[in-house]
């Protein structure tokens, strides 16, 4: 079975290097550009899947790496797979543990990483093949394969370790997903470019993986310690090399200004912690920018969290209220400004769908650079 039988990406509009489109996997289909909350644990922070369902999210992300380890993958394939282990409807997609390699330093060398249980102590080993074979244990949509992420700034000789080996692993993880999905039409699994800021290394790291072959294309190694204005024109670069009738991947980014600028550049999907994380910490998205509800000026206030925002949150808690649920550290405060946060995410995803199919992205990117930059 070749790629192309297994997930299509159909072009609906675009505006310059932007695009508008439809995922369609064995399970059904999602609009792009589109967000994808994060289920580290297979679930989002105080939410549960009707509660994505009711945002209107299409597809979610879960962690190789956490889910091997708890419950461990070999219980979720026996329940039945992320899906129904979520009871989610909608798609999945796993991270493959590479962002641990990142922030949890594991020992590496050319074959794999072995890391410490961040639970429990214990010794665990991930390679390219054990990372896929994890997650065809766990059932995704779409699955990542394992790579080397290199923080910013970093020196040419690491980037380019760090290409050599997300493309030796991206070979080895292809070969193992193959042979394990050969009967099961429903999995996919996407490559992942590295190179830092360095467009010769990016282009170099394109080519090698597209040579592999994949179903989809991530974008890998940006926001992680580089200044914007040098993430920007790579990713352009990086976005125009990938072929273009496969979907891309920006990983880890949900900024404002960098979402409509990541669109403007040719990337389709998203996903990233912060709307989740930032509404834990009081930290409300709003079309005025950031406001921390925690200040004390709202202690009495009637207002809603945002007064241009339909989502259901807004149409019914005060600030006065939902600050007060913080400050009594009140579960319920975080899980209502977390479904804020990503319904005005979901929100601005969807302006930006417009903005393309109406020929004016540059306009919107413009209005959310003057707020948000």
């Amino acid at each position: 079975m070749t790629s192309s039988d297994r997930l299509t990406f159909d072009l609906a509009s675009r505006d310059g290097e932007a695009r508008t489109g439809t995922v369609t996997t064995a399970r059904g289909s999602f609009a792009t550009p589109c967000f994808m909350p994060v289920g580290t644990r297979a679930a989002v922070k105080h939410l549960a899947a009707d509660d994505l369902e009711a945002l209107g999210a299409e597809i979610m992300l879960g962690n190789t790496y956490h889910l091997m380890l708890r419950p461990g993958h070999e219980v979720i394939e026996e329940l039945g797979g992320l899906h129904n282990f979520m009871g989610w409807r909608g798609h999945v997609l796993t991270d493959s543990g590479g962002y641990q390699i990142f922030s949890l330093e594991p020992k590496l060398d050319d074959d794999g990483a072995t890391f410490i249980s961040t639970y429990d102590g214990s010794t665990h080993r991930l390679t390219p093949e054990r990372a896929a074979e994890v997650q065809c244990a766990l059932g995704p949509d779409i699955q990542m394969v394992l790579d080397i992420c290199p923080s910013l700034p970093s020196t040419t000789e690491k980037l380019q370790w760090a290409v050599d080996v997300t493309a030796a692993w991206a070979a080895r993880a292809r070969s193992r997903f193959l042979s394990l999905a050969e009967e099961r039409p429903e999995l996919n699994q996407f490559g992942i470019v590295q190179g830092g800021i360095d467009e010769g290394l990016r282009l170099e790291s394109v080519e090698r993986t597209v040579e592999v072959g994949f179903e989809g294309y991530a974008v890998g190694g940006l926001s992680v310690g580089e200044d914007k204005a040098a993430m920007y024109p790579v990713l352009a670069t990086t976005a125009a090399a990938l072929p273009a009738d496969k979907p891309r991947y920006l990983m880890g980014v949900s900024d404002p200004v960098s979402l409509v600028a990541a669109v403007g550049s040719g990337i389709d999907m998203f996903d990233c912690v912060l709307p989740t994380r930032n509404a834990r910490h009081g930290t409300v998205l709003t079309a005025a920018g950031r406001l921390s509800v925690r200040r004390l000026e709202f202690h009495n206030s009637d207002d809603p969290l945002d007064p241009d925002c339909g989502c259901s949150v807004c149409a019914r808690y005060s600030r006065g209220y939902l600050r007060h649920l913080l400050q009594t550290r009140e579960p319920t405060g975080a899980r209502l400004i977390s479904i804020h946060n990503l319904a005005w995410t979901f929100s601005l995803v969807e302006d930006i769908r417009e903005a393309v199919r109406s020929g004016t992205l540059d306009a919107l990117r413009r209005d959310v650079k003057e707020v948000w930059a």
